[in-house]
């Protein structure tokens, strides 16, 4: 059984990402179950909390989801041009204490839906500097965007165009192959 994280980089209930990592989990090929983190609850990164508190639950919470996964899909919306403030917080957080070992090696996908025209490139080039700085392995065999968002989901986010569920279902089967068996937990 091979399992991935999913995180969406967006909190809007009907968000075109996060209803693209809904339908990633349901396309996801069999002996690959698709587990969705949320990012709802962590907090803004404060030193002086993690001094006073230490790691907030919702973080180690999905620090241990990535720790239990094989890989990891990073959803994300692009907001002027760039990653999400409140997606890269979320990742701060899971890197810190023991959390950048766990990021070391592991196989990372970006995809994204976007209601422009570029889909969420620059948002997924943006990605590429931190996915290094955290020693991860970004999985460069395939890559997908959807432009238009708002021809391709309803009104309450869900993906209902065929052709782009299609593209997802290959997109996550292919990157779920790559995965090695030390990976697949």
């Amino acid at each position: 059984m091979t399992t991935i994280l999913g995180l969406s980089g967006s909190l809007r209930r009907a968000s075109f990402n996060s209803g693209l990592l809904r339908a990633a989990q349901q396309v996801a090929p069999d002996g690959v179950t698709l587990t969705i983190g949320s990012i709802r609850d962590v907090p803004l990164y404060d030193g002086d909390l993690e001094a006073a508190e230490g790691i907030p639950a919702a973080v180690t919470a999905l620090t241990d989801q990535l720790a239990a996964a094989g890989g990891l899909l990073l959803v994300t919306p692009e907001y002027n041009n760039g990653i999400p403030g409140v997606f890269k917080n979320a990742i701060d957080w899971m890197s810190r204490g023991d959390g950048l070992k766990i990021f070391k090696g592991k196989p990372v996908a970006v995809i994204g839906a976007s209601p422009g025209n570029f889909g969420t490139a620059h948002a997924q080039s943006h990605w590429l500097p931190v996915l290094r700085t955290l020693d991860t392995r970004p999985w460069f065999e395939g890559r997908l965007m959807m432009s238009r968002a708002g021809d391709l989901f309803d009104d309450r986010g869900n993906l209902i165009d065929d052709r782009s569920r299609q593209r997802l279902a290959d997109f996550v089967a292919g990157f779920a192959a790559s995965l090695t068996p030390t990976e697949v937990r």
